[in-house]
């Protein structure tokens, strides 16, 4: 099949809808493509492919949701424990780009098998090594992070190619919306396998099994070849959104660029600019609270004496439990509200995106700062605010991708997707777990050994994601000041 090479001219300006939310918009017809519909066979290939993405966020999370167990069994300090979601993102982060390399010139069937068989094996090996061996540990899950990367960036682009432009948009919805429910799942399924079986190691194992599964639907559903059919551009981010333009006859490419050229380009957009430090703010926020809230519930649960200390059994993961249920409800929830939010606010101000994430990251921070304050006294309440928190912060996913999309050329888009993850990847939930644990190491350190002050350290250290979000509001603010000069630029 022929590959399509690079990004399509977009629609000129008067006939585009901006936003990969909005709706009710005047439709032209696309470039079609032979094709009578999608058949039952691309669905099923299609929920495959989503119960792949599935699993592949469950092992995501199953550390956090094991943590206490898992820190206590190897020893580790909070700076060493939160290294191992460090490791974990870095790895998955710089092996992305290479599958999507791969994924470009090569069978897609094979590398994204391939991907899931190692991730599943290696996943599977984790759960055998001993309290001695935890740097062989903290190796398993870089390995880990490589190998759930082939998911992450294939299976988007083969159900791309199966789907015409409207139902290419609710498949590639529909695949991402298991994001969140598969990171809640991790960690309902390392905490219930915990209590279950008393032992944190079964949770690994569990994992490996559905990514066999996997590996046999791939085999059996999945052709060996798929069809790049799309003519159409389209977009992928990390928050599924995407927009799709179609390239007409009577519509010229632009001139071609250097990367050097595009990179500095982008730097010189400042709505791309201050959005992606936004991001990156969302993204340090989410990656702390994703890594440390159940062990962070868990020291204010002793300090207030509702739970024994855990020295010796398999410690309680009822927090790791709760805290799932709040990450799958708030997440889809969010990505709901916040796309609404955007194409009603839209009709009344064409700054509506940037205000929208600013104000959220905002709320956000409030709730997680009232969170962290009342811990002590009412855990209750601490729920309550966290998931406020995470709800606020879920609505922001969506809308930040579509200022993107938007604010940037289409020849430039995937350049500016790339840059954009590796910088909120990079600053964001890749460093903000290792962070955290060393802030908290260094109170510890200063001060007596007690539970008393284990919870405070880890009190004081979650603040730094509180200031985090309100800087987060504060770029985005200052993307509203441009994004409409910025807007008209790219859609000329």
């Amino acid at each position: 099949a022929h590959e399509n090479r690079g990004l399509q001219s977009q629609l000129p300006p008067e006939e585009q809808n901006y936003g990969a939310t909005a709706a009710h918009v005047r439709q032209r017809p696309f470039v079609s493509v032979s094709r009578n519909g999608p058949a039952k066979r691309d669905y099923l290939i299609a929920a495959v492919l989503c119960y792949g993405n599935l699993i592949n966020f469950m092992d995501w999370f199953i550390v956090p949701g094991t943590l206490i167990d898992i820190q206590k069994y190897f020893k580790l300090s909070d700076g060493g424990t939160g290294l191992l979601q460090t490791v974990f993102i870095l790895c998955y982060m710089l092996a992305a780009p290479i599958f999507g390399y791969l994924g470009d010139r090569y069978n897609r069937k094979i590398i994204l098998g391939a991907g899931i068989f190692f991730w599943s094996v290696v996943t599977l090996g984790s759960s055998f090594i001993s309290e001695s061996h935890y740097w062989i540990f903290f190796l398993s899950r870089g390995l880990v992070g490589i190998g759930t990367a082939s998911c992450s960036t294939i299976a988007p682009t083969i159900i791309a190619d199966l789907f015409e432009e409207g139902r290419r948009t609710t498949m590639l919805s529909i695949f991402y919306i298991f994001i969140p429910v598969g990171s809640g799942l991790g960690y309902v399924l390392a905490a219930g396998m915990a209590d279950v079986t008393g032992d944190w190691h079964w949770a690994f194992r569990i994992t490996p099994c559905m990514g066999g599964l996997a590996l046999v639907l791939l085999i059996l559903l999945v052709p060996h070849r798929t069809q790049r059919r799309t003519a159409a551009h389209r977009a992928l981010s990390i928050s599924g959104t995407i927009r799709v333009a179609a390239e007409r006859p009577d519509v010229h490419r632009t001139a071609k660029t250097t990367w050097c050229q595009d990179v500095i380009s982008l730097a010189k957009n400042r709505s791309f600019v201050w959005s992606s430090l936004g991001l990156t703010a969302m993204a340090f926020v989410t990656g702390a609270l994703g890594m440390w809230v159940p062990l962070f519930l868990y020291r204010a649960q002793v300090v207030q004496g509702i739970v024994p200390p855990c020295l010796q059994e398999s410690c309680n993961s009822s927090n790791s439990i709760i805290f799932g249920g709040i990450t799958i409800g708030t997440g889809i929830l969010g990505v709901i509200a916040g796309a609404e939010a955007a194409r009603r606010l839209r009709k009344i101000n064409n700054k509506a995106d940037p205000l929208i994430c600013a104000t959220s990251m905002c709320i956000s921070a409030l709730c997680l700062y009232i969170a962290l304050m009342v811990a002590q006294m009412n855990i209750l309440s601490t729920f309550i605010f966290i998931a406020f928190g995470e709800l606020f912060l879920s609505v922001n996913w969506a809308v930040v991708t579509d200022i993107l999309l938007y604010v940037v050329t289409p020849r430039q888009q995937s350049t500016a997707i790339a840059l954009q993850i590796l910088v909120s990847h990079l600053l964001g939930d890749a460093s903000s777990p290792y962070l955290i644990g060393i802030i908290s190491n260094a109170i510890q350190a200063k001060n007596a050994h007690s539970f008393q002050w284990n919870f405070w350290s880890m009190q004081y250290s979650f603040i730094v994601c509180a200031f985090v979000g309100v800087f987060g509001g504060g770029f985005f603010l200052l993307t509203s000041f441009y994004i409409e000069e910025d807007r008209k630029e790219a859609e000329q």
